[in-house]
């Protein structure tokens, strides 16, 4: 039975107040977060007004709930439509014909698809051109695939997470500085020109993070790894252009071609690419600083303990290593010597904190 918020956002969507129906039906899903059909009511709303990355991630969160929701993949088909991702979009459009066949308007958003791929491919440079392998995907591999988590309306006023880019030819690194992040906590998918991750630690507010980026990328060759202090992402580009910024805007559409050919009979110079800002932005010198901050940051408690003993063990000779080894092992963890002759002819002992003994466990 449909809740008083859920009728009302109905009766603001019909009378074309999209943003209080949007706003209604946020309230409504905050009071029910597990109701796909408000998600996917929400995104035709956003789609109205135009919010289409919005549009795609409350599809995606309809999908996750439901996917034999037919509506929904129309819903993101849609949208992915709007931001010029075809290919997305065809295959939102395939599986939800596959769960309505009697809908025709699958048929005919997929021959549109099909059309905008044509014109798309056949206006680029054949040398630029990637085409990504076509497969018709099932709604459960979609649904694995393609898993967003919900990007909120309301926006905080300083995101928990800062993040930094830099580019070269083939790819654009973008970085994520997130400490101490789990990696099952850490959700990262990839479209045609949308970079999602969310960052969900339990006890702590979600953070998300959906650009839409200024060029197009090759999902399948993307990748990104959770480390200690960061999230790293390569994003595969589907052109060598040079991106003037990391997100798509109206006001910089104009993209320049990287001469890779110059680049690399140049060995003595590293490529620096121009920003949106007038001056030059040495994007090497970026990633080196990003390394640089990564290094000097300040860790505290075990971490700190941690990352010392391993920078010991780094630069230490084979003498000290093996110390280090024997005994930390033989002493159960309680112990650990650098002096080699002193641990290499007898057994260490445990030798507990003060106010503690040891305990031999029994399989």
């Amino acid at each position: 039975m449909a809740s008083d918020l859920e009728i009302r956002a109905g009766k603001a969507f019909i009378d074309d107040h999209f943003e209080l129906a949007v706003d209604l039906y946020t309230q409504a899903i905050e009071i029910n977060p597990n109701h796909a059909e408000l998600y996917v009511e929400r995104s035709q709303a956003n789609i109205k007004l135009n919010n289409f990355t919005e549009a795609v991630a409350d599809a995606n969160r309809a999908i996750e709930l439901d996917p034999s929701m037919s509506k929904a993949f129309l819903r993101k088909g849609t949208a992915c439509m709007k931001l010029e991702e075809y290919q997305t979009a065809k295959a939102a459009f395939e599986t939800g014909a596959s769960l309505a066949p009697g809908d025709s308007r699958f048929t005919n958003l997929i021959k549109e698809c099909e059309e905008r791929i044509a014109e798309e491919t056949d206006g680029l440079p054949k040398q630029s051109v990637v085409q990504a392998p076509e497969a018709v995907e099932s709604p459960e591999t979609v649904v694995a695939a393609e898993k967003v988590h919900q990007v909120p309306m309301v926006t905080a006023s300083k995101p928990k997470y800062r993040h930094v880019y830099y580019q070269k030819p083939q790819e654009v690194v973008v970085t994520i500085f997130a400490k101490g992040v789990p990696d099952e906590n850490v959700v990262v998918d990839f479209g045609e020109q949308i970079l999602s991750v969310s960052i969900d630690v339990p006890g702590d507010v979600a953070y998300h993070f959906q650009p839409r980026l200024f060029g197009k990328i090759i999902p399948d060759k993307c990748r990104y790894e959770v480390l200690s202090t960061k999230i790293e992402i390569r994003l595969a580009k589907a052109e060598e252009i040079q991106w003037t910024s990391l997100e798509f805007s109206k006001e910089n559409t104009v993209p320049q071609r990287i001469n890779v050919s110059t680049i690399a009979g140049v060995a003595s110079q590293r490529p620096t690419y121009p920003s949106s800002k007038t001056k030059l932005v040495d994007w090497d010198k970026l990633e080196a600083q990003v390394k640089k901050e990564e290094k000097e940051e300040k860790l505290d408690g075990d971490a700190a303990l941690n990352k010392f003993f391993r920078d010991i063990y780094k630069d230490a000779d084979e003498d000290t290593r093996r110390a280090m080894q024997k005994s930390f092992v033989e002493s159960n963890g309680t112990v650990l010597s650098t002096n080699w002759k002193e641990v290499g002819s007898k057994k260490v002992e445990g030798s507990p904190p003060d106010g503690m003994e040891m305990k031999k466990w029994e399989y």
